[in-house]
């Protein structure tokens, strides 16, 4: 009696690499849109798999949260170094900033992680370890170059992004790139001198839509 052959085994190893692959851009994209609180579900009807299967991957979903923000810090990370390499210190300093907040404003769940004291803080902490010495090189160069006020610490600037957070927060369903305005105000106080402003390139809102955001934003009487 002839001895079976053996069932190849690559293709199934080829199979599994793929559903973990779309399982990550799941979880990127509903991480993104709807923050850490996404559940394993979730993350499975975006990736059109089973939630099985995205449990057998990831039985932990701080598995895939890791996954995912070591991502994003190499994006920040490689902002920096872009802006570093920018000839005009001011420029340059603005390019990181608001790089980092483009990300921030994209992505709930990376944005819940960098403000976190709870989920992954030893990991929230070795990435500012990392970003902080870059951001705080750009902050120096620009005040040593004259156009960045002198009595700025590089730790003003993530309260300030923090700030534009909550105004994308507020104006995400109205006016959604409003935060670029805010920030550009904000930005032009960073600077050593008044001579000169960025432009707005976004308008202001209506009174309109400032009433719906600040309706929404208002505390509901009990």
């Amino acid at each position: 009696m002839s001895t079976p052959v053996a069932t190849p085994e690559r293709p199934l190893r080829r199979d599994a690499e793929r559903n973990r692959q779309r399982i990550i851009d799941a979880a990127r994209i509903v991480f993104a849109e709807r923050g850490l609180r996404a559940s394993h579900d979730d993350i499975a009807r975006e990736a059109q798999v089973g939630v099985g299967t995205v449990y057998r991957r990831f039985p932990d979903k701080e598995q895939l949260i890791d996954a995912l923000f070591e991502e994003a810090m190499e994006r920040i990370a490689a902002i920096a170094e872009e802006a570093l390499a920018m000839e005009d210190p001011w420029e340059g300093l603005v390019h990181f900033i608001v790089g980092g907040q483009e990300l921030q404003c994209a992505d709930r769940g990376l944005k819940e992680l960098m403000l976190s004291n709870e989920r992954g803080a030893e990991r929230v902490a070795q990435a500012r370890s990392r970003i902080l010495p870059l951001g705080v090189r750009l902050m120096t160069r620009a005040q040593e170059a004259g156009v960045v006020r002198d009595d700025i610490s590089f730790t003003d600037v993530p309260l300030l992004q923090i700030g534009v957070g909550a105004i994308t927060d507020a104006t995400r369903d109205v006016a959604p790139e409003t935060w670029r305005r805010t920030l550009t105000i904000l930005l032009d106080g960073l600077r050593a001198s008044r001579d000169t402003t960025r432009p707005l390139t976004q308008p202001p809102l209506s009174l309109e839509q400032f009433d719906t955001v600040m309706q929404a934003g208002a505390p509901r009487r009990r």
